[in-house]
């Protein structure tokens, strides 16, 4: 399974999710896509096997991967103060690839229906999906 993990800004986000996954299956190929190079070193640092960053490295990833995971923002224009250019929610939303998406306030949307926990706790989410997927790919 080839998991494309993006973030921006600091990475924080992105950073938790490779360190969960890294944890919970070590196997899974990790590549990390940051919108700007701090965020894809801090990913890099927290295990993922390869990185890069800018938008087209976002719209090559997210056309060649099995799952895409990241904040909710990461699929809307404009968001994270800006950083998600039209060309990196677009290819996002249109990779035929599974969307694992933590809810962000800061995103300026809102999931209805969607408890707010830790970020901690969406991780353990995001991995448990991410098991049933390769389970169910195995099982085929």
């Amino acid at each position: 399974m080839k998991l494309v993990v993006i973030d921006g800004q600091g990475g924080g986000v992105g950073k938790g999710i490779v360190e969960c996954v890294r944890r919970e299956l070590p196997n899974v190929e990790i590549i990390a896509v940051g919108t700007n190079a701090l965020a894809t070193a801090a990913m890099l640092k927290a295990g993922a096997a390869a990185g890069a960053t800018g938008e087209n490295a976002v719209r090559f990833n997210c056309a060649h991967c099995d799952v895409i995971a990241g904040a909710m923002g990461i699929a809307f224009a404009n968001s994270m103060h800006g950083e998600i250019s039209p060309a990196v929610a677009q290819a996002v939303s249109a990779s035929p690839a599974r969307k694992l998406l933590v809810p962000m306030a800061r995103c300026s949307a809102q999931v209805l229906g969607v408890e707010e926990k830790p970020l901690a706790a969406y991780f353990s989410e995001m991995v448990q999906a991410l098991k049933q997927m390769d389970y169910g790919r195995s099982a085929e």
